[in-house]
């Protein structure tokens, strides 16, 4: 090494030397000193009130530290060009801060270095938290952002099943434990804020997000949103709830770049797909808000004044902060057209109420415009103050101004522990739905098989299992894995494809025929030759990634590609036919129905799938799950869900003066809250307790359930309630209660329920919630059609 170098090194050396004497001096026993000024300014008072904090660092920032505030850098392989902080920030826009850094070294770039073991992660984002902290003027610390729908967006974290799959459960307080499993993981990986639960409400069968959603039900979404927030939360975490607002609901189920043109009313806008946002807003301690691509009624959500601060904050009392979701704000001016350039996109989000942008470019391309329109007055400094002050907020709430950093020796000791794996495989199992089982044909006894045929082309699949949005790079038991592990070479397992999932010229060959070509004859063929030398038939059909979620809406519900003819084949073997579904969107499996001799919906069954439908199908675990969804016997008969208005879903009269005969298929295929057991039960004994007004009061139903059969189960009562009459048309059937239960064979339980005055409202004419006096009917039962127990109360006052 020459001299020049030698001496070039010793420098940099003794220059880091002295910076790291100089920024340890900042740290002090109960107090940071961001600014470095050796002062304990009142933002770094942990012993002063937040707004106090805030009002005094908003004085301190330039406006160049404002509106970096206001904007998001995502993480290295997504936009940000460097892992870790190198001498180069100190150049960037970021050297006056950011609002927060979103998917830093999670695993969904693979050039990222830091995703694994845990503490590295931890160790890489304290690295970036320290630039923040030490390098910037003021030392105002990132948040760090990630999503979770089902399971924290890191390598190697906690999997669970798809949402529409833990929608599938009925059971609250299981979604309450599984956000305390991504809160918990998602505070030890380093991250502040996580966008999970999705609350959209799918009412279409054909939307491609179904999947991410957990239901069709404005009540059942509210209770799971609300359960899996506060687990979150009790973390130390911010949760974002998404999308706000009514973004479930395109035209014609269509998603990707038709993100416009909900056809909802005003007043099921409210009732139906705003009702969870309110409940979770409202129940539990949000901090984040995800605006949403489309429009209502030609007004854009991440441009409307009325969505984003009339709704969300002076209605709802929302106290956090909105982020846009990806390109939202953009979309404002190339995809709505309501302004003429990205530059008025930006003043009219910010306007209407919108804090971060959040996207998939540089963060120059929103601060350069956003600068500009500050030094016009165009945006005022006050409203500039306001939008950064509500980011102050949730960072403070965070505690990120108190313990910016993080332990790093405890991630690898809190994440996917073998407590966080067992709830997990406790949501696969209670997630499927067994939808039929002629002549008892589940579970199959072990015991009297010698050879079991798997068959399917998703029987092997994995990779559905894990999503965009949830936990990365985990190893997940395939439906074939899992009973090849459960049977253990008891029994012996075959395996056959049977066909391919689509063909080749799918999803053409959705609206007109193709023949079966060679390939395919001989594959089923191969399948009934070895279904033939077996006791029983598994076969896996459904859905793969590429069939569903985001951008990927379908124009039928059938079983893709040519699925359906390897049924009918199988099925005329005479062999016990068990169909699994792996699917995210409700499919129409007419034929299945009327073929097979059981059927269970498996969805996107997580990690531990597989090992839950072998336990399931061989009787080791007793199903449970219920739809949260209709499931349709045809598209054509799409809207068709719950709730309804009275006869929404009704025929044509037959007979009579204004009789038209039959033209078209009623009746859904499987009614939301649909699901059967192994085990039965019986409903008795209703007692009504009625204190209600419509102001104020309480109404409690008594009932008992008893498991009346010879096995162990659980029953999921759902209670369901009437407006007999109203001054406006209301949903025939409300749902307004529901309960997971375990009972042993012959065990009776009593079940209560109890509701407000709340339970019962709708928007009259003057755009107010009321409850109108009058009789209301209830009913008790094992889906939105099989009600067991029935009763009636009156509100007299």
């Amino acid at each position: 090494m020459n001299f020049f170098c030698k001496n070039f090194f010793f420098i940099v050396l003794v220059l880091n030397a002295s910076l790291s004497a100089q920024t340890k001096k900042i740290y002090h026993k109960d107090w940071i000193d961001f600014n470095k000024n050796g002062t304990k300014d009142i933002y770094e008072d942990q012993t002063k009130d937040v707004e106090e904090r805030i009002n005094n660092l908003v004085s301190l920032m330039t406006m160049e530290e404002k509106t970096m505030q206001l904007v998001t850098l995502y993480g290295y392989g997504r936009v940000a060009t460097d892992e870790l902080p190198t001498r180069s920030w100190k150049n960037e826009l970021w050297k006056d801060g950011l609002a927060n850094i979103d998917e830093a070294s999670n695993g969904v770039s693979k050039k990222a270095k830091y995703t694994f073991p845990y503490s590295k992660h931890v160790w890489a984002l304290n690295k970036i938290q320290t630039f923040f902290v030490e390098e910037t003027r003021l030392g105002i610390p990132v948040e760090f952002t990630n999503e979770g729908i089902r399971g924290l967006n890191h390598v190697k974290a906690t999997s669970f099943p798809a949402q529409i799959g833990m929608g599938s459960t009925w059971n609250p307080e299981l979604l309450y434990k599984v956000g305390q499993v991504i809160g918990k993981e998602a505070y030890a990986l380093g991250y502040n804020n996580i966008y999970s639960p999705v609350l959209d409400v799918a009412r279409d069968q054909r939307w491609g997000r179904i999947v991410e959603s957990f239901g069709e039900d404005p009540f059942l979404v509210s209770e799971y949103g609300v359960q899996i927030s506060k687990g979150i939360q009790e973390q130390g975490v911010v949760n974002t709830l998404k999308h706000y607002a009514v973004y479930s609901a395109p035209k014609g189920g269509r998603d990707g770049n038709v993100r416009v043109d909900p056809h909802i009313t005003w007043r099921d806008m409210h009732l139906m797909y705003l009702y969870p946002f309110k409940r979770a807003i409202q129940e539990t301690n949000i901090m984040g808000v995800m605006s949403s691509y489309n429009d209502y009624d030609g007004d854009p959500i991440t441009g409307s004044h009325y969505f984003l601060t009339e709704l969300l904050r002076d209605t709802y009392g929302f106290k956090g902060y909105v982020v846009s979701d990806s390109e939202a704000l953009a979309y404002l001016h190339y995809q709505h057209h309501v302004v003429d350039s990205y530059k008025q996109a930006v003043l009219k989000a910010i306007t209407a109420g919108l804090n971060v942008r959040t996207t998939f470019n540089p963060p120059n391309k929103f601060i350069e415009p956003l600068r500009e329109l500050v030094y016009e007055g165009t945006i005022p400094m006050a409203l500039l103050d306001q939008r950064v002050k509500e980011v102050l907020h949730v960072k403070f709430k965070e505690g990120l101004f108190d313990k910016p950093y993080k332990e790093a020796a405890l991630a690898d000791k809190v994440v996917k522990t073998d407590a966080h794996k067992a709830l997990s495989l406790q949501a696969s199992r209670e997630s499927i739905i067994l939808l039929k089982n002629a002549n008892n044909t589940l579970p199959l006894d072990k015991n009297k098989l010698k050879n079991v045929l798997v068959c399917g082309p998703t029987a092997k699949d994995t990779i559905s299992s894990v999503s965009r949005y949830g936990a990365l790079r985990t190893h997940t038991v395939s439906g074939y894995e899992g009973i090849v592990n459960h049977l253990k070479d008891k029994v012996e397992v075959t395996f056959a494809e049977g066909i391919d999932i689509k063909d080749e010229n799918w999803p053409d060959s959705e609206v007109f025929d193709i023949p079966l070509n060679d390939e395919e004859k001989t594959m089923i063929a191969d399948a009934v030759t070895k279904a033939e030398k077996t006791d029983a038939i598994i076969l896996f059909v459904g859905e793969e990634k590429e069939m569903v979620g985001e951008n990927l809406s379908r124009t039928s519900l059938d079983l893709p590609g040519h699925q359906q003819k390897l049924i009918t084949a199988l099925s005329k073997t005479g062999k016990p036919l068990i169909v699994v579904l792996i699917n995210g969107h409700p499919l129409s499996v007419n034929y299945a129905d009327r073929q097979a001799d059981a059927i269970l919906q498996g969805w996107f069954p997580g990690e531990f799938g597989g090992q839950a439908i072998a336990e399931i199908i061989f009787g080791n675990y007793n199903p449970g799950g219920h739809l949260p969804v209709t499931m349709l016997k045809t598209v054509g008969q799409i809207p068709f869900n719950f709730p309804y208005k009275p006869n929404a879903h009704a025929g044509q009269a037959k007979e009579g003066p204004n009789g038209t005969g039959k033209s078209r298929i009623v009746t859904e295929l499987y009614p939301f809250g649909h699901g059967l057991s192994y085990t039965t039960f019986g409903y008795s004994n209703l007692k009504i307790n009625n204190k209600l007004t419509t102001k104020s009061g309480t109404l409690t139903v008594n009932f008992e359930v008893e498991n009346t059969g010879d096995r162990a189960g659980d029953v999921v009562p759902q209670f369901y309630i009437n407006d007999e009459v109203s001054s406006l048309t209301v949903y025939k059937w409300q749902l307004r209660g529901f309960k997971r239960i375990h009972l042993k064979p012959n065990e009776k339980r009593t079940v209560s329920f109890t509701i407000t005055p709340k339970a019962l409202e709708f928007i009259n004419l003057d755009r107010e919630f009321v409850v109108e006096k009058g009789v209301f009917n209830i009913a008790i039962g094992n889906s939105s059609t099989d009600f067991q127990l029935k009763g009636s109360f009156n509100i007299d006052e």
